[in-house]
């Protein structure tokens, strides 16, 4: 009886501290917070071609502001895009909005409806760009968190500054990211220039919109890459300046030792020339029928002619035509040289004279079209030069 007493008295005396310690451990109802959602599409928009990036910030389930930022072809079927923003007025499920586009200056008018479809999302109304008027009619539209937004935006133009080796860039390719208000004087500056600038690089994507900087790619010979770098680094408006991907790839390439083929600092272009020229003779089993260095890329092209074996008794003649590009094998000062051979390019024509037989060539189905076997060329001209080829399992020269 005693042993029973004592026990409840303990158990009154301990419940307090018991009481006290259930409350503070008791978890707090966690305040509302604002959190950022993305949707990065929008069905139907100026007629699918639209680039939609819409921006919420929500308190829970509460949508507090919103940005909506399109971007599209400014004409149909053009490579040319135009951008707007609008931030959204919300009024319940509405989000309506006005705004103006960047380039062509049309007025813009948003009337949206927006309403939660159990996990996903559906808009509807009607986007006025100038004249034109879009239906929306979106549905099953998911949100992305703002890291998984982020982590899709990654864009990596490839520009490598100072590359230990043209491995993976192209000796005679150049990157250039600069601001968009100075892309203009930038090319105009080009002009007469001893280069070749990429058409598709004049396009302006939506991301380069976006980002507020575009990056222009241009070839130049492998012997001016590294002056026009430097130069190019120090123009206003200029982001980055590097070596990019090119014409080069790295299986096809041939490096060897520059001594022997060096007029004083500079390639000795001729020479190499004849040395190529000799030993594609032998492979393709053809007559040499020109060669010619291009002054804007530094790019060799070189043309043989053979008779064609398809129907001997028309005496038809094939044109086999093989670039090829020559340069240090890493920027700066190098005791080697690369070569690079590019796929042979085969025409069939009617040569003979007199009346002729017109021919045409069928297209490839393949994409990429159909490599031409270049008869063990790259291996010859490997044993010609005393050079090495590359082991892609060991991502180093053999």
């Amino acid at each position: 009886m005693r042993a029973v007493l004592f026990w409840l008295i303990g158990l009154m005396t301990a419940a307090p501290d018991l009481a006290f310690a259930q409350i503070k451990l008791a978890p707090k109802a966690a305040p509302n917070v604002n959190e950022t959602r993305y949707f990065t599409s929008m069905d139907g928009l100026m007629d699918g071609n639209a680039d939609v990036v819409l921006k919420e910030t929500r308190q829970g389930k509460t949508v507090t502001s919103a940005v909506l930022d399109v971007c599209y072809p400014a004409e149909k079927g053009s490579a040319r895009k135009d951008r707007f923003v609008a931030n959204l007025a919300l009024n319940g499920q509405s989000m309506t909005g006005t705004a103006q586009t960047i380039t062509d200056k049309l007025p813009v008018t948003i009337k949206l409806q927006r309403k939660p479809t159990g996990d996903t999302f559906e808009f509807k109304g009607q986007i006025s760009v100038g004249q034109a008027v879009t239906e929306v009619a979106s549905s099953d539209n998911s949100d992305l968190s703002e890291k998984e937004f982020k982590d899709n935006q990654t864009i990596d133009d490839g520009i490598q500054a100072t590359p230990k080796d043209f491995s993976t860039v192209s000796p005679e390719s150049i990157g250039v990211r600069l601001k968009l208000d100075a892309v203009l004087d930038f090319l105009r500056a080009l002009r007469g220039q001893d280069l070749e600038v990429s058409l598709n690089s004049l396009t302006v994507s939506c991301d380069a919109l976006r980002a507020g900087e575009q990056t222009i790619t241009l070839s130049v010979d492998p012997d001016r890459a590294s002056a026009l770098i430097a130069k190019f680094k120090s123009q206003p408006g200029v982001v980055a300046a590097g070596w990019t991907s090119g014409i080069v790839d790295i299986e096809r390439a041939i490096r060897f030792a520059a001594a022997e083929w060096r007029n004083r600092d500079k390639i000795d272009k001729d020479k190499l020339a004849a040395a190529i020229s000799r030993v594609l003779v032998k492979t393709l089993a053809a007559k040499s029928s020109s060669s010619a260095w291009s002054a804007n890329t530094g790019v060799l092209k070189l043309s043989f002619k053979r008779p064609s074996l398809l129907f001997p008794a028309l005496d038809l003649t094939e044109t086999v035509e093989i670039t090829a590009l020559v340069a240090a094998d890493k920027p700066g000062v190098s005791e080697s040289l690369m070569l690079w051979l590019g796929n042979p390019v085969i025409s069939t024509a009617d040569e003979t004279a007199g009346a002729k037989l017109n021919l045409a060539e069928e297209a490839s189905g393949d994409e990429e079209g159909e490599q031409k076997d270049d008869n063990g060329s790259l291996d010859a001209l490997a044993k010609e030069l005393k050079g090495q080829r590359w082991d892609s399992n060991k991502s180093a020269w053999k």
